[in-house]
């Protein structure tokens, strides 16, 4: 006759916990750094100026691109003066259309500044989401 032995679960070795323990603190330093690069919010403000252009362009993804020209002299650099210049994504559709038919009008625009640039949202680390004010 066979004795009813208990039965034994087979351990988890200290390696396949310790191997599952550094993959899933990899993928969540991963994502955490993704998302602090490329969607966290690292500022915002308003910048004003005459709207010099706005641009839909790129070779795969279709974005849309700005330039503020700023009153006022730049920092004085080597070689020169700099000029005031702001760069900038779009967005939204609206805004754009709105920019594109306006060139050359003063323009207080709202931003957020990301720390990275995706291809499909601007050439840009600031993506502008609001004309506040057009003269």
């Amino acid at each position: 006759m066979m004795e009813n032995l208990p039965e034994q679960k087979p351990k988890k070795s200290g390696f396949k916990k310790f191997l599952l323990l550094l993959i899933l603190f990899l993928l969540v330093g991963a994502g955490s750094y993704v998302y602090w690069k490329y969607y966290y919010v690292f500022g915002e403000g308003v910048k004003s100026g005459y709207l010099n252009y706005a641009v839909k362009k790129g070779n795969i993804f279709k974005t849309y691109e700005g330039k503020l020209i700023q009153e006022g002299f730049g920092s004085i650099k080597t070689g020169g003066i700099a000029s005031n210049q702001f760069e900038f994504s779009i967005e939204d559709d609206s805004i754009f259309h709105q920019l594109e038919l306006n060139s050359g009008k003063y323009f207080d625009l709202r931003y957020k500044e990301y720390h990275g640039v995706l291809p499909w949202r601007g050439n840009t680390v600031y993506i502008v989401d609001k004309i506040v004010n057009m003269k």
